[in-house]
């Protein structure tokens, strides 16, 4: 399995994420600049130029004609996949963290960091067919918890949406009335910083992955524990493949303490583990410095991962992944 090396962003990656379809990677990094590759190839297609700040998430509409983005500049913009173009832009008070369209895309949930005195939220837009018609009011606001939101998605017919962040909580919000309606219970869950958040294909379950070394598959509904899965650095990034009952976790030590070390001691591999099982079933190496994004094909017979090294490396599986025996 060879990787192609997608060499396009001077800047840590923070979020890589296919379209429906499986043919295109958009990549989010620290340089302002989202990107988007061909998915077979690696071939860059374009960049998307208008934030002036970090760019933190990002996701794809349905039918792959328009982006969101979150970025550090305070605002998340609407853009035309296609042409480039800006479409929109939403102003906040506050750095802008994760974006996420909802199912058929006429929604999008924002969450915003504490900066100063406002503390973080969770935002509902609206978003119009027709960009002309677009407006930057929400829906709906939830005043969020102490410290930041790094992930919110919606959850099964957009009627919740599911948060989690710093304070390391799980939570499940009505999409309708703002309502908290479930925490994970504290013994269950996480003990740092949740980094991230990944759903399955058909939404029933979810994975989180946090500094406290270890990724916690959750039930959607109940938000009951399924799995643990342990590793031995904090994780950045979970994926769950759609294919295999494979996920796959992503991380490293803090990026300011990688140079006191070897990068072959640096665990910055993609580690797969068992769904199921909880047991590892192999690694990819390959970047030098801790790995901030997973992300797998719709088809599930591909994988990218990228790196605060600044590269994204695009995986397709050789034949006998699809057989590894436990």
């Amino acid at each position: 399995m060879r990787p192609i090396l997608m060499k396009g962003h001077e800047r840590p990656l923070t979020f890589l994420k296919y379209n429906r379809d499986g043919d295109l990677l958009f990549s989010c990094a620290k340089d302002h600049n989202p990107t988007v590759w061909f998915a077979d190839n690696g071939e860059r297609l374009g960049t998307y130029r208008g934030h002036n700040g970090a760019v933190w998430c990002c996701d794809v509409s349905r039918d792959s004609a328009r982006l969101i983005t979150g970025s550090a500049d305070q605002t998340a913009k609407l853009w035309n996949v296609q042409s480039g173009q800006q479409l929109f832009t939403f102003n906040f008070d506050s750095p802008a963290r994760a974006v996420d369209f909802s199912v058929g895309d006429k929604l999008a949930v924002i969450t915003t960091d504490p900066f100063m005195d406002v503390t973080s939220a969770i935002h509902v837009k609206r978003i119009a067919g027709d960009p002309e018609d677009q407006i930057g009011e929400s829906a709906l606001i939830l005043k969020g918890p102490q410290g930041r939101i790094n992930r919110a998605v919606w959850g099964p017919l957009n009627r919740t949406i599911i948060s989690a962040g710093e304070d390391a909580v799980v939570r499940i919000w009505d999409s309708e009335t703002g309502k908290l309606l479930k925490e994970n219970d504290p013994e269950a869950g996480h003990k740092k910083t949740i980094t991230s958040l990944a759903k399955s294909v058909d939404g029933s379950h979810f994975l989180t992955g946090s500094l406290d070394k270890s990724a916690k598959l959750w039930d959607t509904r109940t938000l009951t524990l399924i799995k643990t899965y342990v590793t031995e650095r904090p994780v950045n990034a979970v994926a769950m493949s759609p294919l295999c009952d494979h996920v796959v976790l992503g991380g490293g030590q803090d990026a300011s303490t990688v140079t006191t070390t070897d990068h072959r001691s640096g665990k910055f591999e993609a580690k797969f583990y068992d769904k199921i099982l909880q047991e590892e079933i192999g690694g990819v190496k390959g970047h030098f410095g801790p790995i901030n994004a997973l992300a797998f094909n719709p088809d599930g017979k591909s994988f990218s991962s990228g790196g605060e090294d600044g590269y994204v490396r695009l995986h397709h599986f050789d034949s006998d992944y699809f057989h590894i025996k436990i």
